[in-house]
């Protein structure tokens, strides 16, 4: 399933780089290499007679669900002069009616199963494919077999009538203005002909642009739809809790119906820009710099044994490096403040093996030579055995852990591997298979041939080296001949080889002495156990067996920032971040690090506003590993002078253009009108950077941990139940206790009373953005949690489709609600969109249009029926997960008043769900007397044509 490959990769990990191994191993290689990498014997594919290809797998991870996909090998690559757009606008035109769901008919009974638009119902269109993705249930009748027929019927039978086209040009347009109209759009349009030079990939961006959404005919969507759209372009995966047998049936009935249209098969451009380039792409509001050089390849094949192992090859040499990066981050004068290698592409054709580092505005020089130096210093003299070993037990610890959970592997994780494997090649031979291979490969992989990876990787040839940072009036652009200058003396400079400084010591020298249980009870209605050791601490902990390789845990002690005076609140939020960056015990971060690898564990402390605590999760076999680190993070925190110089200036750099951006404005008017000007809830500012106090810092976290007496640790997950007692009354027995009685400060300022409006000028993008917020007090309680969670599902249903369908005015519509009864009883209800300048007190008006329908109407039953299953859909997933454990054992600690059966009575609260009881919730949620409304607006309107 190459799961472990994936999670060692950047995003673009379907594009990772599999360079050429040196001389030595292919001398070495063994002649199994070359055998072809088959499929997992579990999937079952096909290829039917009009071409299209079909994959099918039976798995019960979520039950009672199944991931479809239809996968469609064309992009806007391959989109005619009249057609740029085109691709991505007829991917929205799929879901706007077919033969079988006229109109909306399709996304209203795939809601009525319980999927949701967006999350269950989505798309994708990139420059090479289109991808169609459904996830619907499978334990009600008939719904399986139609969302076939929407597969079916948008491989071949969409209408694409003028009326549905013309109505989702708005849509679309909104869509291009949050991609576009912003800082990262125009630095990405400025990027794009540097990294696809010489192709027609870089005239064919899939958003399209203004012109061509608002003006292509309908024609050249239909031609778009009439070339490519044909089976033998295309695949049907189906993963999930079902018979395979009758699903492939299924397929093949349904899809062999299709008609064969062969054609050529589409032959995208291949070519990799030639030579050395330099671009700087700068842009008034972008609050970053950056330097990059980026090396372009060719994508090589990925079909044998020999091709994966030369992308284990490449995989042990980007940790390796990526480990050095972020060595160097950690020190206090560091050139860079992060920097990384990755690999990716855009584009299928294309590779790229890059370097970044993010730097301050006057520190590019410095960025870049940091990069070419520690290249040059692979280069030279290569990575260290220490180094490969760490690594290599890094690969197979992740191998051997998608292993272990690989009954529980998720349908989606399979569907989309599969889709892969058809657009890209990628194998799919599955994780037994993959585990053993690994575990034969590994072995005989010696540092040499990591090493000579670097020629490979690294040469100048193809080179593109790219900044990005923010343009001010008065500032010079960095010139292409002062980086190549830069780039020379550093490749000139000597290096020294790398020392890689292991640490042998044991994490915790000598365990302590196990504390008495002087308490337990069992909890039957949440299947949970509960100790209180002798010091105070109480464990409450829930075998599961949803994942077989997982346990995770949260920790809570009533407190937090509040305690400490208004001064100190930066002090206090960062604390936690200084002890995390520092180390534990004698061990500093890198040395900890090191440490670590091979486990599969983390641990991380936490202050926040009411309460402090940890949080982290393990590998069952890492499980002692992660009461060690909770005990030294209690009793042996680190807490030194380089971590505080990195975050400040990690800080600086944050702040130095910050007010640049437009949605900074918008958020620090938002969180004014909401909670005033009061420190706590003010933007941070360079003088509270510069004020940060190691000593203060040190004594709020020492404070706040200080006393383990009243902290209550919840774990849930896959462990034996008398280890984990058995480490919980070592570490966490000997934490310290001091007896003390405390709880939260009520710190929260007054609500809002009213209304109050804020306006924003900010910005060049022609693009506005919108909060409404209303809240107010609350009469906190089961009932009325589940009425605004209802409220808002309602909502966001119907304001989808008035501003979203009917008014075509905008792309998504958020809505969210929450509660809370710390430090008070409060609620609180959003509405926020982005839409252009001059549409927003339209739509504004439209929303409040449609709450006061729902106040005085209520809303229709099948929007109803839509939420309600819905929600029993999510709760049933949510079951089956060790977040919602955890969450749920917090609560019911927390608010000892509810008992803790209603976790079983969820379902009557979704039966007991009705019309009037929305109309209420409408009503005294949603008072037009009482909101917030906040609006970006650009600094200067469009000019009128």
């Amino acid at each position: 399933m190459l799961l472990s490959l994936r999670l060692l990769c950047c995003a673009a990990a379907a594009l990772l780089l599999a360079a050429s191994a040196g001389p030595e191993a292919r001398a070495q290689a063994a002649p199994t290499l070359a055998d072809t990498i088959g499929l997992d014997p579990a999937v079952r594919r096909g290829v039917l007679p009009n071409g299209l290809v079909y994959y099918v797998r039976a798995n019960d991870e979520p039950r009672r669900r199944a991931e479809l996909r239809l996968a469609v090998d064309a992009g806007s690559v391959l989109e005619d002069d009249d057609q740029r757009g085109m691709a991505h606008f007829l991917e929205h035109m799929l879901f706007n009616g077919t033969e079988r769901f006229p109109e909306h008919a399709l996304v209203d009974f795939l809601e009525l199963t319980g999927s949701r638009f967006g999350a269950d119902i989505n798309a994708s269109t990139s420059f090479d494919e289109t991808i169609y993705t459904l996830t619907v249930p499978t334990d009600t009748a008939g719904v399986l077999a139609q969302a076939l027929d929407v597969l079916e019927d948008w491989a071949g039978s969409a209408t694409l009538s003028e009326a549905e086209i013309d109505k989702e040009r708005g849509v679309v347009l909104e869509e291009w203005r949050l991609s576009q109209q912003n800082a990262n759009g125009r630095i990405l349009n400025q990027l794009l002909p540097v990294y696809l030079q010489g192709s027609a990939y870089a005239e064919r961006l899939p958003i399209g642009d203004t012109l061509s959404i608002r003006t292509a005919s309908y024609d050249a969507i239909r031609r778009y739809y009439r070339t490519w759209y044909r089976p033998d372009l295309m695949a049907v995966v189906a993963v999930g809790d079902f018979d395979a047998a009758r699903v492939e049936a299924m397929i093949r009935e349904r899809f062999g119906r299709l008609r064969a249209r062969l054609g050529p098969r589409p032959q995208p451009p291949t070519a990799t820009p030639p030579g050395a380039r330099y671009k700087v792409a700068a842009d008034p509001e972008f609050t970053s710099t950056s330097v990059e050089i980026v090396y372009t390849h060719p994508a090589p094949a990925f079909a044998t044994e020999g091709d994966y192992r030369r992308r284990i090859v490449s995989n042990l040499f980007n940790g390796m490096l990526n480990d050095r990066f972020q060595e160097i981050s950690r020190r206090p004068d560091a050139p860079f403040l992060g920097a990384g290698a990755y690999r990716g592409g855009f584009v299928r054709p294309i590779e790229v093996y890059g370097l970044q580092a993010r730097v301050q505005e006057d520190s590019v020089d410095a960025g870049l030579a940091a990069l070419v130096t520690e290249a040059s210093r692979v280069r030279r003299h290569g990575f260290t055995p220490t180094e490969l070993e760490r690594q290599k037990r890094e690969l197979l610890r992740s191998y051997e852990r998608a292993y272990n959970e690989r009954e529980n592997t998720a349908s989606a994780a399979y569907a989309d591997e599969y889709v892969a494997h058809y657009l890209e090649g990628t194998p799919a031979p599955g994780i037994a298979y993959e585990l053993e291979l690994i575990r034969r490969l590994l072995p005989e992989l010696r540092l040499e041939e990591v090493n000579a990876l670097a020629a490979a990787l690294l040469a100048p040839e193809g080179r593109a080296v790219i900044v990005t940072m923010p343009q001010k009036p008065g500032r010079a652009l960095p010139a292409e001949q002062a980086l190549a200058a830069v780039i020379a003396r550093a490749e000139a400079r000597p290096v020294a080889p790398y020392e890689d400084a292991v640490p042998d010591a044991p994490l915790v020298a000598a365990p302590p002495d196990p504390a008495a249980i002087v308490s337990e009870r069992a909890l039957p209605e949440v299947g949970a156990h509960e100790i209180t050791l002798a010091n105070g601490v109480t464990v409450v902990y829930k075998q599961t067996d949803f994942k077989d390789d997982e346990v995770r845990f949260t920790a809570y002690s009533p407190g937090g920032s509040s305690l400490v005076p208004d001064a100190d609140v930066f002090n206090a939020e960062t604390a936690d971040a200084l002890v995390s960056q520092s180390g534990l015990g004698a061990f500093d971060r890198s040395q900890l690090q090191k440490m670590l690898s091979g486990k599969v564990v983390s641990v991380s402390p936490f202050i926040q506003e009411l309460r402090e605590g940890l949080s982290g999760s393990a590998s069952p076999a890492d499980l002692e590993t992660m009461f060690q680190l909770i005990h030294l993070f209690v009793t042996a925190p680190r807490m030194d002078s380089t971590a505080l110089a990195v975050i400040q200036n990690q800080y600086r750099a944050y702040l130095a253009n910050r007010s640049a951006d437009p949605q900074a404005a918008f958020q620090d008017s938002l969180q004014a009108a909401l909670f005033g000007a009061g420190k706590r809830y003010k933007p941070i500012s360079l003088a509270d950077v510069d004020a940060l106090s190691l000593e203060r810092a040190r004594a709020i976290y020492a404070d706040r941990f200080g006393d383990a007496g009243d902290f209550t640790f919840y774990f849930v997950g896959a462990f034996d139940p008398e280890r984990l007692r058995a480490y919980a009354q070592t570490y966490l027995g000997a934490l310290p206790a001091r007896g003390r009685s405390e709880t939260w400060r009520d710190v929260s300022p007054d609500l809002p009373q009213g209304v109050v409006e804020k306006t924003v000028r900010k910005g060049a993008g022609q693009q506005s953005q919108v909060a409404l917020v209303f809240n107010g007090p609350f009469d906190y309680n089961r009932e009325t949690r589940h009425l605004l969670r209802s409220l808002s599902d309602v909502l966001t249903i119907r304001l989808r489709d008035v501003l979203r369908e009917d008014l075509g005015g905008v792309y998504g519509v958020g809505v969210r609600s929450s509660a809370s009864d710390q430090p008070d009883s409060t609620y609180s209800f959003i509405v926020s969109f982005a839409a252009a300048p001059e549409r927003v007190e339209e739509l504004v008006a439209a929303v409040f249009s449609e709450v006061a329908r729902v106040q005085q109407e209520g809303v229709e039953a099948s929007i109803l029926s839509k939420v309600q299953e819905q929600q029993r859909r999510e709760r049933e997933v949510a079951l089956r997960t060790n977040g919602f454990w955890l969450g749920v054992l917090d609560f019911y600690y927390t608010h000892p008043n509810e008992p803790m059966a209603d976790v079983a009575r969820y379902e009557d609260l979704i039966g007991a769900l009705d019309n009037a009881k929305v109309r209420e919730a409408a009503r005294r949620y949603l008072d037009a007397g009482r909101f917030v409304k906040v609006v970006l607006y650009p600094e200067e309107a469009a000019p009128q044509p």
